[in-house]
């Protein structure tokens, strides 16, 4: 079997074109596959360079491989069972801004950039005031960005043709918009002068995007048949669903620039980004939020075991249908179809969906997922929503750690500064404590979620329930 880089296997030379932060599967199983197809299909002649937006990362992983790796999609189209191996080819290189600055800012020099695509989960789309225009680099990712929007500013004398057109892909509402705030900020902060300021919002884009695309990951069971088909090994494969939705924000001379449609790809450049985000991230993001640390701390591992058990799948078609749905303001019958495609989707035979890979993260995913169905409920039903508060619960419970019912050890994974939160919280051994101590967290949530009534108690009944009878028996108690 042969390694996997250029010498082994074709690699196109194509314009560097696309900055890219972010090196993780979905980037790659997602915007580097509609890119590669715009390439093949669309005549768009243009590759990726790669920019790892935190300091330890993958891309010398990446670069190990020439930027090769395959994308293997799977599931149902139309009815049709699709199994294929796509070998992805447009990342030209990746770099590492920490160890690699001066080459990082030479990518602002190279004429021919056109767009920065990024996926820095929701945490990374956030203005840090500690960050100075000369650090090598800016800590946070719009903080990276701005250094980088500025030297290309400076090198190219302020020309208009030189802007470049950002899609944000972190999965927060209006992203470009919070992006293009957190850019306007660090020019204010860092005293970059009225022409750069014109510049940037006269000659640069930042739209607002949503994305769409369930991206397990690194096949880890069928890795060693998959590298025996492709006879490569090839150790970056990215598995994903068939299914993608892009959505862009922006007019359409952005469109003739990324001209996606003629690749046959279901991207949409809109007017107004609002009515598919809303739907998407209350009808499959939000079910996925909570269901992961319920089924997980029931024992269920994979998504799809999750929606075909006889207790957990009911819990998830209570979140979607009962609560969730109820929120929306959309025309009933197209979010019930919605929400069976996502049904569907979450069912598909071939990805086996961790649902501790959901996980990371969890407090921002609750917050921009789950907490507006939470509030939205409450006001229209004068009453909080039991599965959405359990997931919440549940959430809390899984950042204890410990050890499953089953022996599987309990390993949360997320920021420091939550992970600190939560075991000082825990180790008062006070469930009181606890719910108070995670709702008033102003730094998670941006407000004190005590002030919602009745949140308090609920969260504290469902962790002395699933303390006391594990989290099956609660999840049956609410059904």
């Amino acid at each position: 079997m042969r390694p996997l880089n250029k010498q082994t296997a074709p690699k196109a030379e194509r314009t560097e074109r696309i900055i890219q932060f972010g090196e993780g599967n979905f980037l790659r199983a997602f915007v580097d596959w509609i890119i590669f197809n715009m390439n093949e299909k669309a005549n768009f002649d243009s590759s990726v360079v790669v920019v790892q937006p935190i300091e330890k990362g993958m891309v010398d992983m990446l670069n190990g491989q020439d930027c090769l790796y395959h994308v293997n999609l799977q599931g149902l189209d139309k009815g049709e069972v699709v199994n294929s191996l796509t070998r992805i080819d447009v990342i030209s290189r990746a770099l590492n801004p920490y160890s690699q600055f001066d080459e990082y800012m030479k990518l602002a020099e190279q004429p021919e950039m056109r767009f920065v695509i990024s996926n820095t989960t929701e945490a990374g789309i956030a203005f840090d005031p500690a960050c100075k225009l000369d650090d090598a680099p800016a800590s946070s990712y719009p903080g990276k960005l701005t250094q980088l929007l500025y030297h290309r500013f400076k090198t190219f004398n302020g020309d208009p043709t030189k802007g470049l057109i950002i899609f944000p892909c972190e999965l927060i509402f209006l992203n470009g918009h919070h992006l293009k705030d957190c850019i306007r900020k660090y020019i204010q902060l860092w005293n970059l002068g009225e022409e750069f300021s014109k510049w940037f919002e006269e000659s640069c884009g930042v739209y607002a995007t949503l994305v769409d695309r369930i991206v397990p990951g690194f096949p880890r069971k069928d890795i060693a048949a998959i590298q025996e088909k492709l006879q490569y090994e090839d150790n970056l494969v990215v598995q994903g669903e068939i299914f993608h939705l892009w959505v862009i924000e922006a007019p359409q001379e952005v469109a003739k620039e990324f001209p996606a449609d003629k690749a046959g790809l279901n991207v949409l450049f809109v007017p107004s980004e609002a009515p598919y985000h809303e739907r998407k991230v209350t009808l499959l993001n939000g079910p996925h939020t909570v269901l992961s640390p319920v089924a997980y701390l029931a024992g269920v591992n994979i998504v799809r075991d999750a929606c075909q058990h006889e207790v957990i799948g009911q819990y998830i078609n209570k979140v979607m249908f009962d609560e969730l749905m109820e929120t929306l303001n959309l025309p009933k019958e197209e979010l019930q179809q919605f929400a069976k495609d996502v049904l569907e989707r979450f069912n598909n035979p071939f990805v086996d969906h961790q649902v501790t890979s959901i996980m990371l993260n969890s407090f921002p995913k609750y917050q921009t997922r789950d907490l507006p169905g939470l509030k939205t409920y409450l006001e229209r039903k004068g009453e909080l929503p039991k599965g959405l508060v359990l997931g919440l619960a549940a959430i809390i419970t899984y950042y204890k750690g410990g050890v499953r019912a089953d022996g599987a050890e309990i390993v949360p994974n997320d920021a420091p500064e939550i992970m600190q939160l939560l075991t000082d919280l825990w180790a008062t051994g006070c469930t009181s404590k606890v719910a108070e101590g995670v709702l008033g967290a102003e730094s998670i949530w941006g407000e004190d979620l005590n002030l919602i009534p009745g949140l308090t108690d609920a969260i504290k009944a469902d962790l002395d329930a699933i303390q006391e009878k594990g989290m099956m028996e609660v999840v049956k108690s609410i059904l």
